[in-house]
């Protein structure tokens, strides 16, 4: 990954993202979506692995693999047929963390080039391609305060509208109920994690390493409504 103009820094958090080279989809298919998802959690470790080592030839669910100490804490994530969007901060499960250390500073580049190149290599064997996936290296921006940081967790659950209603955010919702039931139903995305959904994908997020932004369910809901109906 190329240097940044402002090094990623222990304590603060990030909204992360790239998409397909050329805008091209990134995922053709539900496997596709799946095996990034995999990737985003068994790609947040120290330790060295190999997918078809540690996964396929053990023949264990890639959400039961032994991660020890992870690299990045992730608090939201949304994937779309050609872009993803992810919410980090350093964890502070790892050994990594002290805002002292250099290699902390490290962390989260070295957790987006094992989650890029990961699927980078899977989705070229499976699809019979070569050559880049991605637009360039990951773009960041750091949340600048609470405020700023919950419009980050509804902008990153609410792009998947985007699909049913391309230009929403330009021109509005005219069906709130659709657009909230699509949402439901989207499985590609941390956003049903947040509202108490029971699944495997529950253990890509890392909560506790942020900031309590709602106080429940209640208030989430509220806040991402809110998103819908502005204008």
């Amino acid at each position: 990954m190329a240097n940044r103009k402002v090094p990623f820094a222990a304590g603060e958090y990030y909204h992360l993202y790239n998409r397909g080279n050329s805008r091209q989809k990134i995922f053709l298919d539900e496997d596709d979506y799946k095996h990034f998802t995999k990737c985003l959690f068994i790609c947040n470790t120290n330790k060295n692995f190999k997918f078809r080592d540690h996964i396929v030839e053990k023949k264990i669910d890639a959400f039961d693999f032994q991660r020890e100490d992870i690299l990045v804490s992730i608090g939201a994530w949304t994937l779309m047929p050609n872009h993803f969007h992810l919410y980090v901060t350093f964890s502070h499960k790892s050994d990594l963390w002290a805002e002292n250390s250099k290699r902390s500073k490290n962390n989260i580049s070295e957790f987006m080039r094992k989650l890029m190149t990961a699927y980078t290599k899977y989705f070229n064997a499976k699809h019979h391609r070569t050559g880049t996936l991605y637009e360039g290296v990951f773009k960041s921006v750091r949340a600048q305060n609470d405020n700023h940081a919950k419009y980050l967790f509804s902008y990153i659950h609410l792009n998947p509208i985007k699909i049913i209603f391309p230009k929403w955010i330009e021109e509005g919702i005219a069906n709130t109920k659709l657009a909230l039931e699509y949402l439901n139903s989207y499985k590609w995305s941390s956003y049903n994690d947040h509202r108490g959904t029971k699944r495997p994908e529950n253990k890509i997020l890392e909560l506790k390493d942020f900031p309590q932004y709602f106080s429940g369910l209640k208030d989430f809901d509220s806040e991402i409504f809110s998103w819908l109906e502005h204008e």
